[in-house]
């Protein structure tokens, strides 16, 4: 019987993991027996706000692109990420981003990664898309920015605590794929980071030693 938590022992401490059949998924006409897994990160870290007329010209694009309604700020449950909200998609979905033209600017504001999103509120729910380049290419999923986001929303109270929020990446490069995320808020305190998504199995195979 497979395990409903473990334990992963990684350079940032240990973070669990729990696992729970979704009778939800399964009416939705998706096979029976899919699982659902989620990981809680380490409470996060809000740094500096950034300029955003230097970030954006640190990734190449016009100001206005940018939403200045909510503050770019680097945020960590880890590992750190600007997050830079978008004002629209298709600016998003268009982007050409040269990771080496922002990595001084990145160095000086003390985060290695920009973590790229457009979020929009609708009736009953959050729909956020992001994108994540880093040394050599694009990211399809990054759950490590997706925990930052998960802060990042409810500090700045676009996602009510403990609200689940789908998160969309990957579909520029046809990997797409879906990150769920929620975090927990007492006072001004953000914490009980929660990422998780659907298995799927790839690949299986056996492994014999001599």
């Amino acid at each position: 019987m497979a395990p409903d938590e473990i334990v992963l022992d990684l350079n940032v401490g240990k973070i669990p993991v729990r696992f729970s059949a979704d009778s939800t998924r399964a009416r939705n006409n998706r096979a029976e027996g899919d699982v659902f897994g989620e990981m809680r990160q380490r409470d996060p870290e809000f740094g500096a706000i950034l300029p955003l007329e230097d970030v954006a010209r640190a990734i190449g694009i016009d100001a206005r692109e940018i939403a200045s309604k909510w503050p770019i700020q680097v945020v960590s449950t880890g590992l750190s990420y600007a997050i830079v909200p978008f004002r629209n998609l298709h600016t998003l979905a268009e982007l050409e981003f040269s990771f080496a033209q922002a990595a001084e600017f990145l160095e000086s504001a003390g985060t290695r990664f920009f973590y790229f999103l457009c979020p929009e509120r609708r009736k009953d729910s959050i729909e956020v898309r992001a994108r994540m380049f880093f040394y050599g290419g694009e990211d399809p999923a990054t759950g490590s920015a997706a925990g930052c986001t998960a802060a990042w929303m409810v500090r700045r109270g676009f996602a009510k605590p403990d609200e689940r929020v789908m998160i969309e990446q990957g579909i520029e490069m046809r990997r797409p794929s879906r990150i769920f995320v929620r975090a927990s808020l007492e006072g001004t305190r953000v914490h009980n980071v929660r990422v998780g998504g659907y298995t799927a199995e790839v690949v299986r195979g056996e492994l014999c030693l001599p």
